[in-house]
């Protein structure tokens, strides 16, 4: 059985947050929530936000079987781009330099070991 959780328009870029989410994934779900709690990034909150939520899904998707969180694992997570804010920035002489705010979408997917 497996569930799944999905964040979008997360105010990180995706660069950033894939260098928090090759940590976790294949992980038990008992060690990723502590890899991801002990992460210094900023990214890490967002992703045990979503891991917390893809877990909690799984625990409530059927009532009738009991699932433990230790007998869970990633089995997929990963991040798409999301748009992009075009902002300016004044620049010497005139000019004005194009800042580009990314965002991303991050999706995880648990599921019981057999």
């Amino acid at each position: 059985m497996e569930a799944k959780a999905v964040y979008r328009f997360i105010g990180s870029s995706p660069r950033k947050m894939r260098l928090v989410i090759d940590l976790i994934r294949g992980m038990s779900v008992d060690k990723a929530l502590e890899v991801l709690h002990f992460q210094p990034k900023h990214a890490s909150n967002d992703a045990l936000k979503v891991l917390r939520s893809a877990v909690s899904n799984l625990i409530n998707k059927d009532d009738s079987t009991r699932v433990e969180p230790g007998d869970m694992y990633v089995k997929e997570v990963f991040v798409n781009q999301g748009p992009t804010m075009k902002r300016i920035s004044p620049a010497p002489m005139g000019r004005a330099y194009r800042i580009r705010k990314r965002s991303c979408h991050l999706t995880v997917v648990v599921a019981t070991k057999n």
